[in-house]
Order: structure tokens, then sequence, then C-alpha cells
């Protein structure tokens, strides 16, 4: 889908008629079409940084705001990951944890949102770390950062793939009691998703920017076609107590741990929208379309999660019950207990994984570019082909197909053993909260200093200090968090495994980089080339 604003010739491309002769020399030459060039603004940014635009710019505010929306799908992951914030935290904890999440991630995201507007690139937090971080340590820095950043969006493929294929089964448990629940069958389920993701980014990656429009449509309205039902027939719980009780499940000295320890839950449904930084090569006007789609991607699903939350958390009955459904998702056995009708919370159930697919579709672009960017800087082994791009299709082919085979592979850990494949899950959450740590570090440092930053169209004025002394305040201890598990009562089966998977990529990272990768990548700031430096 191809759109064109005509309000702001100064800064747009003109559309002729040869357009279609344009695009097929374009094509043949490996280069984009003048349409899908962006806005002059934009190719000063890529002249500024020192790329050559290779991939369409057919994204605008709407699209990206859909974007955003529908990877988070943060009302919808609430759901999925309802049961470790009711055990540890209950109501309360849920409510009031997502109130300050929400809030830490706005400074979080704020932060990101002024980094994208002064180097808006595929390659995001890697990219700001080598223009931002001390010169000692630029290189190696952004090298883990980069290594972090891939390797947690691969994760997150198949985070979400998992989340719908085993929704599927536990719809599944609930319509046939007989079911001998198999974790092949969710493998199976976790592949058919992703393939179907993969196909769409390929054959219909042209189409991929209206397709979010529509799918930001379901999201919305499939919040309510969800909460109605519920605020008319389920049977609400006391306001105080929905309110004011805690939950200690997991055996923790007090409530307020327990609390922060079942956090996992909210900073999953909130985490990851800098999905959108990784698109910024293909969006319209990136330096200020940018930041302003991600905040409000981020002010959207924020008031849809809560709005959520508080609906569940008025008309789930008794946790403890809702907690032992067979179906494994408490929140199946919700919309069953209040409809009462198999029919009924089947619909509601299949509104969730259609927009847990979408997000798949969506999480393979962002993921895809990624790693097509770190490759480019010759960040990764075999870089040369996965920094390919397909000619006429302006896409990364290679690594989109390449997350695909990375998707199939750790969903098969599955069948092995429950426990690895959840390792392997959590270490999205953990890599990507230490690239932001780093990333906002840096820039916070340079304003330490009173060293300038490259000029921005958005930006956080007066407040960036503050802003960055406050997104770090929050994300620094949900990093140690997020290595706890949900009780004390650790066994091999319930602890969290995702500290030997964080150790793991950050070792051989640092191995690679000392035996190969410091002699094969370049950091982005050695291209970087601004007006303010000549």
């Amino acid at each position: 889908m191809t759109m064109f604003n005509r309000s702001k010739p100064d800064s747009q491309h003109t559309v002729t008629g040869h357009d279609d002769d344009n695009d097929e020399e374009h094509a043949q030459k490996g280069l984009v079409a003048p349409r899908y060039m962006g806005t002059k603004a934009d190719q000063r940014d890529m002249n500024a940084l020192g790329r050559v635009q290779v991939l369409r710019r057919n994204f605008r505010f709407i699209s990206i705001v859909g974007f955003g929306c529908t990877l988070i799908c943060t009302w919808e992951v609430i759901l999925t990951l309802l049961s470790a914030g009711l055990t540890d935290g209950g109501t309360a904890g849920l409510i009031w944890g997502f109130v300050g999440v929400s809030f830490g991630f706005s400074l979080v995201y704020a932060s990101i949102a002024e980094m994208a507007s002064m180097a808006p690139t595929a390659g995001g937090q890697y990219h700001w770390v080598s223009e931002f971080a001390p010169r000692r340590g630029q290189k190696f820095l952004s090298y883990i950062t980069g290594w972090l950043s891939a390797m947690g969006w691969q994760c997150a493929i198949v985070s979400i793939a998992y989340l719908a294929g085993t929704i599927v089964q536990g719809l599944i448990v609930l319509n046939q009691p007989d079911y001998d629940f198999q974790r092949w069958h969710g493998t199976m389920l976790v592949i058919a998703i992703s393939t179907f993701s993969i196909l769409f980014n390929t054959f219909l990656a042209k189409n991929l920017p209206f397709v979010e429009g529509l799918i930001l449509i379901i999201h919305v309205v499939g919040l309510f076609a969800i909460i109605i039902p519920l605020w008319v027939l389920a049977p609400r719980n006391n306001a105080r107590a929905v309110f004011t009780t805690f939950n200690n499940g997991g055996g923790w000295d007090n409530s307020a741990t327990a609390t922060l320890v079942g956090l996992s839950t909210t900073i999953t449904s909130m985490l990851g929208y800098d999905c959108a930084v990784h698109m910024s090569e293909e969006i319209k006007d990136a330096s200020e379309t940018l930041p302003k789609a991600m905040m409000s991607s981020v002010a959207i699903n924020g008031v849809l999660g809560f709005v959520m939350l508080v609906t569940l958390c008025f008309t789930l009955g008794e946790i403890d019950k809702v907690l032992d459904s067979p179906t494994g998702f408490p929140f199946i056995q919700i919309f069953y207990n209040t409809t009462g009708s198999l029919a009924a919370t089947n619909a509601m159930t299949v509104v969730l994984v259609v927009t847990l697919t979408a997000s798949t579709i969506t999480e393979v672009a962002t993921a895809s570019r990624q790693l097509w960017s770190f490759a480019r800087d010759e960040g990764l082994p075999f870089s040369s082909f996965f920094a390919y791009v397909t000619p006429g299709w302006n896409i990364p082919l290679n690594s989109v197909m390449v997350s695909l085979i990375v998707t199939v592979l750790l969903s098969m850990i599955n069948i092995g053993s429950q426990v690895a494949l959840n390792a392997v899950i959590s270490l999205t959450i953990t890599s990507l909260l230490s690239a932001y740590i780093v990333s906002i570090g840096c820039v916070l440092l340079k304003r330490l200093r009173g060293e300038s930053l490259p000029q921005h169209r958005w930006t956080l004025g007066k407040f960036g200090l503050a802003v960055n002394l406050g997104a770090l305040a929050f994300l620094c201890p949900m990093f140690v968090f997020a290595f706890f598990p949900l009780s004390t009562d650790v066994t091999a089966d319930t602890m969290n495994w995702s500290v030997v998977m964080y150790v793991g990529v950050i070792g051989s990272a640092s191995v690679y980089y000392c035996v190969k990768g410091r002699h094969h990548f370049i950091p982005p700031v050695a291209l970087v080339k601004r007006a303010e430096d000549l």
C-alpha cells in the first residue's frame, strides 16, 4: 500500500507518471524506487548515519502505531500471563504494579523515542551505544548490545507463537476433556504460526503497513468483545478487596517482595515498544513520525491494558480455582465460568489467538530487521548472508528466513523440556531490559558531562536529564527481579534459568568478539558524519 502526502512539497518526494518504469529500473539495480526513499529529512538522516536506503519507506504514523500496539499486545499478554501476577501479588499487586510499571516504562520509551529522533536507524540500541558511549568502551559495548538485542527479539518470536499455540491447546482441553495434552502438539502449532508469519513477511511484505492498521482495529474492538460479557455476566468482586488484597503464593518474606517478583506479568505486557525503532528505515519522515507513534502506542496500550486488568480483577472469582484450571490458562476458565458456554468461550479466546498470531507477524518483521542491521555492520558470523537484501523485494529475505529456522529450532526444545524452553523465552525480558539500560545510560552520561547531543526533532527538552535518570531508576531493579523464580520453593522445574541463558549469551558474544568480532565489526559511530562535526 502506498500513500502520498502532498501537503509538504518541500519535504516530500513528488510522484510522476513514470514511477513504474523507475521502479523496475531501480529494482534491477537492487535500489529502492524514488517514491520509497522518504522525505528530505529521511535522506539527511541516512547520509548523517552513513547508510544507504535499501528498504522501502512505506510506513506512516497510523500504521506504525498499529505496528507497536499489535506487536506488544498489552491486554492480550496480561490475560495469557495472568497466573504469575495472581500467584505473586494478587489483584492489588497486579493493578498497582501495572500503574507503576506503565509509568516507569513511559520514562524508558520517552528516552528511547528521543534517541530514535537523533538517530532513526534499524540498529536502534547498539547504534546509540556506539555513538553515545565513552570512546574507550564504544566498540565492545555496542557489540554486546547488538547481540543482546538480536537474541532477545529472536526469542520474542518463539514467546508469542508459543503463547498462541498453547492457548489453542487449552481450548482443546476445555472442549475435549479427554484430550491427551502433548508438548509436541504445541511445538507443531508454534511452527505453523511462525511459518504463516514468515510467509506474510515475504510475499505480502508490501501490504504490511495496511494490515497493521486493520489489526489495530481488531486489537481495540477485541478488547470490548471480551470485557463487555465479563462486566454483564460475571459476579463482581468487592472493590476494597480488589484494590487492597495482595497475595504471596510464592512464599516470600512479605507481600512487597512477592509483588515485585510477580511484576513479570505487567513488565512483559509493556516490554518491547522499541520494536518500531527497528523499522526506522521503513518509516516516512522517521525522525519525527517514529517518536510520536511510539509514545502513542504506549499510551493506547497502557489504557487498554489497565481496563482489561481492572475488569479481570473484578470478575475472576476465586483465585485458587482459576489458577487450577485444567486448560493451563486462568483467563480461559474465567471466560467459561462467566458465560457457561463453550461457544462463547471459544469465540472470546479466538480473538486472542488472532491478535497473538498478528503479533507474531510483527515480531518477525522486527527481529529480522534487527538481525539484518547488526549483520550489516559485520556483527555476526556469515554477516554477508544475513545482510543481503533481495533486489525488487527490498526486504532482508535471508534474515527473515533465518528467523523462521531459529524459531523452529527453539520451539523443538519444548518437546524435550518445557523448562528449557521457558529459559530461552525469558531471555527476551533480560536482554531487552539490559539493552535499554546500556543505551539510556550512555545518553545520560553525555548529558551529565555537558556534551552536545545530535540535533533532533522530537526532544525531551529541559526534562531530558530527569527522564533518563527516572528510566534507569526503574529499569535497574526490574532487571534484577527478572531473574527471580516465582516461588521460594525452588526445584529444577521451578527455577528461573534465565540467568544461565543471559550469562551464556554475554559469555559467547564476548569470546567471539575477542577471537573474531573485534576484527570485523564496524561500529556504527565510524560511519556517522553529522553536520555539527564538520
